[in-house]
C-alpha cells in the first residue's frame, strides 16, 4: 500500500510560483478500500465494507501575488475552479432548505461525495498563513472550514441490508433484557409460572 501512495506522490505535479518553489499544482486524492467477512450465527459469510479517503487538496491562489504565467496560471484557474465547486457543495449540505448537491460540477467533488454528504466521518485540517500579507486568504480559508464543520452526516455500518435488521433486532433484544432487569425485584405468578414484569409499549 506504502509503495502505491508513494508512486502516487512522486508522480504528483509541482511547480515553481513567487510564492512557493515546489507549489502542488494538483490536488491528491488515495483511497484505500478494506473488506472482511465473518462467519455470521446461520454459518454463512457476511461482509463489511470500509472506505478510506486520504485528500490533499492544492491551495487557492491568486494570480496577482503567484505572477503565475502559461501553464501555471492555467492550473491555478483549475485549482481555484475546483475548490469553489467543493465550496458550492459544502454550502448545499450545510442549507437546510436546498434540495441539490452539486457533486458532478467537478471531477473532485464526484470523488469526495461519499467523504462529504455519504456515509462517513470527515476530518478537514485547514492550512493558514500567519503573516497579515495572507490575511484575506486566511479569513477565505476559515470561513470555508466553517462551513465544513457544520455538515451533519449519520454513518452507519456498510453491510448487508438482511444483516442491518438482524443487528438491529439483537440490539434491540437486549435493550428490552436491560429494562425488564430493573424491574426484576416484582415478580408475579400465575398457574405456577414465575413471569417478571410486561413493559408494553403504543
Amino acid at each position: 500500500m506504502m509503495d502505491v501512495f508513494n508512486e502516487g506522490a512522486v508522480n504528483r505535479h509541482v511547480g515553481s510560483t513567487d510564492m512557493n518553489e515546489q507549489s502542488s499544482r494538483s490536488h491528491s486524492l488515495f483511497t484505500i478500500t478494506i473488506e472482511s467477512s465473518e462467519i455470521g450465527a446461520d454459518g454463512k459469510s457476511h461482509i463489511k465494507v470500509g472506505k478510506l479517503n486520504i485528500v490533499d487538496l492544492a491551495g487557492s491562489e491568486r494570480q496577482s501575488k503567484t505572477k503565475a504565467e502559461g501553464d501555471r496560471m492555467k492550473e491555478g484557474i483549475k485549482i481555484n475552479l475546483s475548490l469553489s465547486t467543493l465550496c458550492h457543495v459544502i454550502s448545499s449540505l450545510t442549507d437546510p432548505k436546498c434540495t441539490f448537491v452539486p457533486y458532478r460540477d467537478s471531477k473532485l467533488t464526484r470523488l469526495l461525495q461519499d467523504s462529504l454528504g455519504g456515509n462517513t466521518k470527515t476530518v478537514m485540517i485547514a492550512n493558514i498563513g500567519p503573516a497579515d500579507y495572507n490575511m484575506d486568504e486566511t479569513l477565505s480559508t476559515l470561513r470555508y472550514a466553517s462551513r465544513a464543520k457544520n455538515i451533519q452526516n449519520k454513518p452507519h455500518i456498510n453491510e448487508d441490508p438482511k444483516d442491518t435488521m438482524i443487528r438491529e433486532f439483537q440490539d434491540e433484544i437486549a435493550r428490552l433484557k436491560s429494562e425488564l432487569e430493573q424491574f426484576s425485584g416484582g415478580r408475579l405468578n400465575f398457574d405456577g409460572y414465575q413471569v417478571g414484569p410486561c413493559l408494553l409499549y403504543t
